[in-house]
């Protein structure tokens, strides 16, 4: 039986949900995040040695890191769906977003929350003006130039084709999710109109939906 070890609003809903399309059967782990810090637990070391969450274990195998897993699922048990045909130009998108979504995407987002936290620290008031500068400066520096050629450049991908990875929804459409999720909750939407109608059109997916009926929300605000 296939086990998903699940971190409350984090990235393992993209397990459940790839799960849910593909109709396995599978086991889901519930773990809940520190109330003052919003860590993981740790118990979640227990299962991989980083301590973090999605993990998913079949038989002796245990697999960590969101798109291994999706890969991992989608190769034994997706008899080629929801992944383009090998050697297409649709393919090469298809892998570039699996990686794109963790790999450069994130990181800024990341930033962005550090920085809201930095701006938003319980400190005495006299160092309320120097978090809200460095906040406000690693906001205005790093956060949000980065972020307008994100959007602008996932805006046109979505103009090129309705899914990440071409006509067809695809497992990157999944991995992508998480930050578009975020980056709908944090920015300023009004130049996310592909985005904001991306994710929507994935929230109406019944297989999205069992996965949050499942393992509850899928986004840490």
């Amino acid at each position: 039986m296939l086990k998903v070890h699940h971190l409350e609003r984090s990235r393992s809903h993209r397990v459940l949900w790839l799960l849910e399309e593909l109709g396995l059967p599978y086991e889901v782990v519930h773990y809940s995040r520190d109330p003052k810090t919003l860590l993981a637990p740790p118990e979640l070391a227990q299962v991989h040695p980083l301590g973090k969450s999605p993990v998913l274990t079949d038989g002796d195998a245990t697999i960590a890191e969101s798109a291994a897993i999706l890969e991992y699922l989608v190769e034994r048990h997706g008899g080629g769906r929801f992944t383009p045909p090998p050697g297409t130009p649709e393919a090469l998108r298809y892998r570039y977003f699996l990686h794109y979504a963790e790999g450069s995407l994130m990181p800024p987002l990341l930033v962005a929350l550090i920085a809201q936290r930095i701006r938003k620290a319980p400190v005495p008031f006299f160092l309320k003006p120097v978090t809200g500068r460095i906040g406000g400066t690693l906001e205005q520096q790093l956060v949000r130039p980065n972020l307008t050629r994100h959007v602008g450049f996932l805006e046109a991908e979505l103009a090129r084709s309705p899914w990440f990875a071409g006509e067809a929804f695809s497992v990157a459409d999944i991995q992508m999710s998480y930050p578009v999720e975020a980056l709908l909750s944090r920015g300023d939407t009004t130049r996310m109109v592909r985005l904001k109608d991306f994710l929507a059109r994935i929230r109406e997916r019944p297989a999205y939906q069992r996965a949050v009926e499942r393992g509850g929300p899928t986004f840490l605000e």
